[in-house]
Order: structure tokens, then sequence, then C-alpha cells
């Protein structure tokens, strides 16, 4: 009798532990409705988002060799095989159905010769690319036609670890898809080798395809553009990334007011500080960013930070590299006034300054030397780091086989300094062979260049 009795009682607890965690993969209520279904929700915000289909001519695989692009897209390994065109497929999200505008990722048309939408009711239209910005992989095209739905832009600032969610894309190009999940993780980076991060993380599916589709709130507001996965298959194994909105808006403010990408400049040579180097120099901190120089007249000279200063906060994020830095700072535009909070003597104080605007200024390789082929060099910093940014190595080529990565900080050339991109031309013009000195996050290399 009492092993029947035991035997009910883990019987109806297995059942109690179903029913809860089944209810549990959903919110209690949306817009204060008891929630049975996201139905309701997943109508009134799909018509926003679009498939997108690019193609484009190239030369080799290697064209769209960028390891986002390959990873989202599949394209297929091989050897150069001529001209040939090549259809993609992506996801993009209407923001604006009055003016046409739509936001999507920098890798699903940064490179197209031709760019289509297809809305959910089967509509086909042709779109062209207003601005993109690699960096923070957004992009905004447009499309001319009437009787489009928008998607209102939320306040990513507000998510919350845990808050429900749901993607909307196009998967392996398969249509309209909606999958749900819960935002995972706030404020991620280091997903990339490149750009500026500030990801959000969530375990809902996202997939070869989803790029640049929408991550949505249970209030029915885009909370972030789905941009990179992490998955050995190819496939979604929970973890998911979407560039929020905060960003995703002002870079699309900036290409709409600008016409441009104006990002700004803190104007300090920075590097990473942990609570060892920290304590031999007096200072009672984890992490930071040490400032080992001041631009003059720069935001930082003006605000009254010093060399020595270690900035441990950008509006009340936390720093804990020289590389947080990099996106914290990266990720405003010019003009913008932000607080700092430094420890200057073991003495933790604040300033605010004015961020200027970092200069841009981009060149081939081949352009330079035979064997830098496929990669391109940005004389741009958003910390004052003097050197010569890698911003984009495609796959296959040159740069490529000798070792070059996007976001290499490229500081001496035979032993030579390089401040800017007119120190590299003149150095290199020199030599048949180089020796690039390379600043790799926290790490120095040096690359043979024939």
């Amino acid at each position: 009798m009492t092993t029947t009795i035991r035997t009910s009682l883990s019987t109806l607890l297995l059942a109690l532990a179903f029913v809860t965690s089944a209810y549990a993969a959903l919110p209690q209520s949306v817009k204060g409705e008891p929630v049975t279904s996201l139905a309701p929700l997943v109508e009134e915000v799909s018509p926003a988002v679009v498939n997108i289909r690019v193609s484009q001519t190239v030369t080799s695989r290697n064209s769209f060799g960028d390891d986002a692009f390959r990873r989202f897209f599949g394209l297929p390994d091989g050897r150069n095989r001529g001209p040939q065109e090549i259809a993609s497929a992506g996801s993009g999200v209407i923001v604006d159905a009055e003016r046409g505008y739509i936001l999507t990722n920098h890798h699903v048309v940064g490179e197209a010769d031709t760019i289509q939408i297809s809305l959910i009711d089967g509509t086909v239209l042709d779109a062209e690319i207003v601005g993109s910005d690699p960096a923070t992989d957004i992009a905004v095209i447009k499309v001319d036609a009437e009787g489009l739905t928008e998607m209102a832009i939320g306040d990513s600032t507000r998510a919350r670890v845990g808050d429900f969610v749901i993607a909307i894309g196009n998967p392996f190009g398969l249509g309209h898809t909606v999958t749900s999940g819960i935002i995972s993780a706030l404020g991620r980076s280091g997903i990339s080798r490149d750009g500026y991060e500030d990801f959000i993380q969530t375990d809902a599916s996202i997939n070869p395809g989803n790029s640049g589709g929408a991550l949505v709130n249970m209030n029915g507001e885009l909370i972030g553009i789905n941009s990179a996965i992490i998955s050995r298959s190819g496939g979604n194994v929970g973890i998911g990334f979407a560039v929020p909105t905060e960003i995703a808006s002002s870079i699309m403010n900036q290409i709409l007011d600008f016409g441009e990408i104006r990002r700004g400049l803190l104007g300090v040579n920075i590097q990473t500080i942990d609570a060892q180097a920290a304590e031999a120099l007096g200072d009672d901190i984890d992490s930071g960013a040490l400032i080992t120089g001041i631009q003059p007249d720069s935001a930082a000279e003006n605000a009254g930070l010093k060399v020595g200063d270690i900035i441990v906060e950008v509006n009340k994020k936390k720093v804990g590299s020289a590389i947080d830095l990099r996106n914290r700072i990266g990720l405003l535009r010019s003009g913008e006034t932000v607080n700092i909070k430094f420890v200057r003597d073991n003495e933790t104080r604040s300033a605010k300054a004015e961020l200027g605007q970092a200069q841009s200024q981009m060149v081939l390789g081949e352009e330079i030397h035979p064997g830098l082929a496929g990669a391109t060099f940005a004389a741009v910093s958003t910390t004052g780091t003097d050197g010569i940014e890698i911003s984009e190595v495609q796959e296959g080529t040159p740069a490529a086989q000798r070792g070059l990565r996007t976001g290499d900080l490229i500081t001496h050339v035979n032993r030579i300094q390089v401040r800017d991109l007119q120190d590299l031309r003149e150095v290199a013009s020199r030599y048949d062979i180089l020796f690039l000195n390379v600043r790799r996050g926290d790490r120095a290399l040096m690359f043979q260049i024939r």
C-alpha cells in the first residue's frame, strides 16, 4: 500500500512539474491580458518584418568571405571559379512606414548589387541602401511603397535578464518564422573579432537567415536587431545575439541625419589594467582602462583627465579593459556628453566630457603591398591609440593567408612607427618585405609580408 501511494505521489509531482514548466514558457500577461497564446502579439508585429534577398556578382567565393556573412548564409568553400552570381537571404524590420526605412544588418546587405524585400503578404519590392556601418553591423535600406506597417522602437536600456522576447525572421530562407525565449544576458562583447559590441543575448532560436530580423518584447516593441549566433553546426544552440535598439537607433539616426557615421572620440591612449597592476600603482580596484596618453585639446583633456587615471565607468557602465572603453566610446556619437568615473591616487572621481569626432580614412591593402591584398586599412581610433586599424580582412586573400585579422592594430612596419595611413604608405614603399608589429587585443604579434 505504501509503495502504491509513493508511486502515485511521484507521478503527481512529475505531472505538476511538467505543467509548471509548460506555463513557465509563457509570460503571465501581455498588455494586461492573461496569456494563453502569443498569437495576438505575433499578428500585430509580423507585418513589419520583411524577408530580404540580395545578389552580388563575385569573382571567387571569397568576395563574400567575411566570417559573419558565411556563417549566416552558408556559402560553400571552393577555389576561384570566375565571375558568378551569389544569392543570399536575410531579414529586416520596417521602422518608418511613411518613408520606407528598414533596419537590417550590414553583413546582410553591405556588399549587395541588388536587394529585394518581400512582405508577409508576398509583395516583392526593390530596395536600396541608405547607409551601412560595418563596425556595429547595422544598415538602413529604403523601399518606395505605400501601406507599409512599421514596428515601434522600444527602449533597450530597460530590458532585463529574464524578460520574455520573441525573434522574427527568415531562417534558412523559409519565410516568416517566430521563435520565443528570454533575455539570457545583457552587455555581451567579444563575440566578433571586429567592431563595437554591446549585445543582447537570448535563447530564442536564431538561425542563418534571421540576420537583420526583430527581437521583440512583450509590448510589441523592437528592442534588438538579430545579428549573430554561436554554433559549431551553424544551427541554433540557444545562444543568439542582437544589437540593442539603443545602438541601432543611434546608427540609423546618424545615417539619416549626416549621411555617415560620426563616431565619438575621447582622445586618450589606453591599456588594460588588472588588480595586480593597479595595486602596484597604489589603487584598490579590480580592473579598468589606464590612460597612458592624452591628445592635446581633446575631450579627455578638456574634461580634466590626466595620464595615470584609470577609467572604470562610462555612463554608469563598467569599464574593465581597454576594449571595454573602446566599445563604450565608439558606440556613442560625436558631440555627446558622457559621464566618466575614474580613479586617481586611489580616489574615485567623476568628470563630464563632450566627445569629439573620430576621423576615418580607408585604403585597400593591394594599394600598399601585394601581400596585403584583401585587407582594408583605416586610420581611425576612438581612443586616440596611434596606429593603423585593419577594418576588414576577406577570407582566402593574401592578407588572410598571412594571418592578419579584422580589428588588428598595426603600430610599426620594419621597426618604424606608423601613426597614420601616410606613414604606412611611405614606409611600405621602401621595402619588398614588410614586418608588421600588430596589437591584437592585449597581445603583441609580428607578421612577415612578402
